[in-house]
Order: structure tokens, then sequence, then C-alpha cells
């Protein structure tokens, strides 16, 4: 369930919540995003991650129609910030904020758990895994340096691995056909 209503509110919640989950953005990166690291005609965006670095990432067409709409909202506000994620005032939304946002959905859709950032940063490793991406790609999608750190984000839970044992090695099968 996402954000329903044609406010700017709405509109930059729906925004947010779609890129978070398509881009594996930490809530750092999403805050610090500019109109001009989106490009919204080759679903692409331009990341600043963690020690400066920057990294260039595909977005899904979901988080691409949400931007589309929430940014004639924006304007609405007649303010000259670069900042992509918009407060009430004008202002480039805080990290803080962000996860305030998130928190609320979670909280409207009566979700069990916490939902954070993080946990879509987490759920958007483990859906390109499960989807059959590798690691080391994912690990680029992610900004991690180190390999060891991706593999902490896309811990395959045991049932998984046994639908795929099942499904791939031979001795998993059975003399029953």
């Amino acid at each position: 369930e996402s954000p329903k209503g044609d406010t700017f509110q709405a509109a930059r919640d729906k925004a947010i919540l779609e890129l978070l989950y398509s881009s594996g953005l930490r809530v750092s990166e999403l805050s610090t995003l500019d109109i001009n690291d989106f490009d919204i005609k080759d679903y692409l965006v331009r990341v600043k991650g963690k020690g400066k670095k920057e990294r260039i990432i595909p977005v899904g067409e979901k988080a691409v129609e949400a931007i589309k709409t929430y940014l004639p909202e924006r304007v609405l506000l007649k303010k000259k910030s670069q900042a992509l994620f918009l407060n009430n005032r004008g202002g480039r939304l805080t990290q803080r904020s962000v996860r305030r946002i998130v928190e609320k959905y979670s909280r409207m859709i009566a979700l069990a758990g916490h939902l954070s950032p993080h946990a879509l940063r987490h759920t958007f490793a483990t859906h390109l895994l499960h989807g059959g991406a590798d690691l080391r790609s994912i690990q680029e999608l992610l900004g991690h340096s180190s390999l060891s750190t991706t593999q902490k984000y896309t811990h395959v839970d045991i049932v998984h691995l046994m639908e795929v044992y099942d499904k791939a090695h031979p001795m998993a099968k059975t003399d029953e056909d």
C-alpha cells in the first residue's frame, strides 16, 4: 500500500518509498539527491555514496512514475532549492525526516515488525539475489566497497536454499519418478 492523495506530501512520500525500494539507496544518499542527479528519460540516478564515491544506478518504472508525479507538486512550493526531496517549507528533507516518513507508512499498514529505510535496502538486495543477480552486481548497486558487506545484506533463508537445492541438485531428486 502506498501513500494516497493528490497532495505534495503524498506525492513526495510515494516517490521516496518507491525510490528506496527500487534502488536500495541509503537514507543518507536519498536525502542528498538533487534534481539534476535524476535522469528520468534513462531511468538512472547518480548517487553520492560513502567516502564521496559516486555511482550511477538504474531505477524501476514505478519509482520513475512516482518521481514524475511528484516533480510538478514540488514546483508549486516555488523554492529554488536543488534538493530533489523537500519538506513542506521548501528545505531539503533530512535523514531523520525520511525515516519518519517510512515509519509513518509502516504504522499505517500495521506492518508486523519495524519497517525502516534500511529494511527497504535489505529487501532490495534480497529480492535481487532471489531473482538471480550475482553478488558482485548487487555490491555495485549498493555501493559497497567490500563483497563481505554485501553478503551480510543478502543472507538467504534456509527455505529458499532448500527449494533451490531440490530443484537444481541431481542428488536431491528421488527415484519415485
